[in-house]
């Protein structure tokens, strides 16, 4: 019997049927990206204005809103720095976040990976108490908040705002920071542990390098959050010269509404926004990252 190859033919997509398929995909991804899209190019677009209309003078905007300014000059800026204030403004914000951060940092951190790593009696509780931390409103918390404040007499002062900066980060922080340190493995500790390191110097040196990606991620959203909040600095700080960029920024922007200055509100509005976009340009993408690595385990 002579031997016979078998051979099994495809089916052959038609031309039309493929062509068609590919346009329904085409067609799907345009309406799926459409809104990100629009959302995007409006909020770059409205970025750009500012910035632009910041280099003018009121009698150009006036003139015409959606022209360029005929001669690029910074003294709406010089005006918005020593006249507003907004520079004293700056170096307050600077000060109450940048420590706050650190501060949220350095007591989440060990928070975090003592709940992640060790059990104990009332682990659980403990955790679940600073999930639930996370779904209390602060708003709920200011009058109870500013007559302890008022009483300790910490009010209207800028570690006092640190202190209730901290604070209130405490529970996001420690969430976030939970699953960044159940996804590290645990043979790293082990094999610590062997050489003599105490638990103590496993976390500095090997898991705080370790989790570097999560402290980092906390660290932007804790800054951004902080970095624009308005509330709780309006309520525990009435002292001009205490005041951070936020407060500045809606004092600006009252002066101006009776003066017409719009210029330089505008150029107040660019000096609040450089920080976040700096932070957006440069670190998204270890802030994704840090997100995803999080969300693994």
């Amino acid at each position: 019997m002579a031997n016979s190859d078998v051979v099994t033919n495809k089916p052959e997509r038609h031309p039309a049927v493929i062509r068609e398929g590919l346009v329904q995909q085409i067609v799907k991804q345009f309406f799926s990206y459409l809104p990100i899209v629009l959302w995007a190019t409006f909020t770059i677009f409205g970025m750009l204005w500012i910035v632009v209309t910041s280099f003018k003078t009121n009698r150009e905007l006036y003139s015409s809103v959606w022209a360029l300014p005929a001669v690029i000059q910074f003294q709406n800026y010089i005006k918005a720095w020593a006249v507003v204030k907004l520079g004293n403004y700056l170096i307050n914000s600077i000060f109450v976040v940048f420590i706050s951060v650190g501060v949220i940092l350095i007591v989440s951190a060990p928070i975090a990976y003592v709940l992640t790593r060790i059990k104990f009696f009332g682990s659980e509780l403990l955790s679940q108490f600073f999930t639930a931390g996370m779904g209390i409103p602060y708003q709920i918390l200011l009058i109870p908040l500013f007559g302890m404040f008022a009483a300790w007499h910490w009010a209207d002062s800028l570690p006092g705002l640190i202190v209730v900066y901290v604070s209130l980060s405490i529970p996001f922080t420690v969430y976030l920071l939970t699953g960044f340190f159940a996804s590290l493995p645990v043979e790293l500790e082990e094999a610590a542990a062997l050489d003599g390191a105490s638990p103590f110097q496993t976390f500095t040196t090997v898991m705080v390098p370790l989790a570097s990606p999560g402290l980092l991620t906390v660290a932007i959203f804790n800054f951004i959050g902080l970095w624009n909040e308005y509330m709780l600095a309006m309520i525990f700080i009435t002292t001009e010269s205490k005041r951070t960029l936020s407060l500045g920024l809606y004092s600006l922007q009252g002066s101006m509404q009776y003066t017409g200055d719009w210029v330089g509100l505008f150029a107040g509005i660019v000096m609040v926004m450089i920080p976040t976009a700096v932070l957006f340009i440069f670190l998204s993408d270890k802030m994704i990252s840090g997100i995803t690595l999080g969300g693994v385990k």
